[in-house]
């Protein structure tokens, strides 16, 4: 699984070469509730035929019908960049399927440079980090290598977007919990890598579009170069595997790093990191343990599966600038369920 700002890109890109007519959209601006983030993308071709999305599915029928002529005689016509506002009324956000007050804002580049595509897309696809400036009055296009992620900016005249690799998660350990955990990155959009010595354990990995290394942790992290779009998971339950690759982890820029294990065993962790690998309670304030916990929201996960709905969901949250409750109580959310039960 790949970006969907890449595939979308590429997309563009593929269409432009071949001759067909498109249309470039992104998502500029929100109020409200919204279907996608600002920064979402989707292209439009001629024909009707579409990738990426900026909405649940309205918005894109809409645009379908106004600009294409999948359903009548509607043509992209050459023309500088174009704004449109969906939702503005009621009656409107009611018929586009807008949540409730939702409006968006959308930047239309017809027929957007075919050099510029190629070039982005070739930097995407080598791992760069890039900035895509669009001057929204004559369509113009700069691009940038950029040095950290940044939030889209958009003036009214000038949007400039950050678009670069994959969010990365490194798994260490490769049970089962592994595997459900992988699945559900690979459908979140990140690139999963699975660390795991033990042969016997790498030998019943079932999950494909992973990549497997067979390094001691530490080494992983290392090869991985963790960056800000990087969460590394330790889940080996084997302290000699963990341990290694959190030392180098928690170090590392990595947006989130966590381990698994039971409340005492968490306990323990973070003792013997202190005492015998020099690790201080400033450092260790970096590591989610248990993971999955913080979520905010007790759901009483048991099986892998469930326990894995709870790590993806903090590391999502986390990624998405979330606060967590890092004093939240799984102790005390079990008394209140079993309160409520007796």
């Amino acid at each position: 699984m790949e970006s969907i700002d890449v595939r979308v890109l590429r997309t563009a890109r593929d269409w432009h070469a071949a001759g067909h007519r498109l249309l470039l959209i992104t998502v500029v601006k929100t109020w409200g509730s919204s279907p996608r983030p600002v920064g979402s993308m989707m292209a439009l071709r001629e024909d009707g035929r579409c990738v990426g999305s900026v909405s649940g599915g309205c918005i894109e029928d809409d645009l379908v019908h106004r600009y294409t002529c999948a359903y009548g005689d509607g043509a992209m016509a050459q023309t500088t960049p174009a704004l449109v506002r969906y939702g503005v009324t009621a009656d409107e956000a009611h018929r586009f399927g807008l949540p409730c007050g939702g409006t968006l804002e959308l930047l239309l580049e017809f027929q957007p440079d075919l050099a510029a595509l190629e070039t982005l897309v070739q930097r995407l696809e080598s791992g760069q980090l890039m900035q895509r400036t669009v001057d929204c009055i004559t369509g113009a296009v700069t691009l940038a290598p950029a040095p950290a992620p940044e939030a889209l900016r958009f003036d009214g005249a000038r949007l400039t977007s950050t678009l670069g690799p994959q969010y990365r998660m490194l798994l260490i350990g490769a049970g089962a919990l592994a595997e459900y955990l992988a699945t559900m990155a690979l459908f979140n959009d990140f690139a999963v890598t699975v660390c795991d010595p033990r042969l016997e354990h790498l030998g019943t990995w079932s999950v494909p579009d992973v990549r497997i290394t067979r390094e001691m942790p530490d080494d992983a992290v290392r090869t991985l170069n963790p960056d800000t779009r990087t969460c590394i998971v330790a889940l080996s339950h084997d302290p000699k595997l963990d341990d290694l690759a959190l030392l180098e982890a928690l170090h590392s820029p990595a947006f989130y790093v966590g381990a698994i294990g039971s409340r005492r065993n968490t306990i323990s962790r973070r003792q013997r990191l202190m005492e015998h690998f020099d690790e201080t309670e400033e450092s260790l304030a970096r590591l989610h343990a248990p993971v999955g916990i913080y979520i905010g929201i007790y759901i009483g996960s048991k099986t892998p599966a469930e326990i894995a709905v709870s790590v993806m969901a903090e590391i999502l949250a986390v990624k998405n600038g979330v606060a967590l409750p890092r004093t939240f109580s799984v102790t005390q959310a079990k008394a209140r369920l079993e309160m409520q039960g007796s």
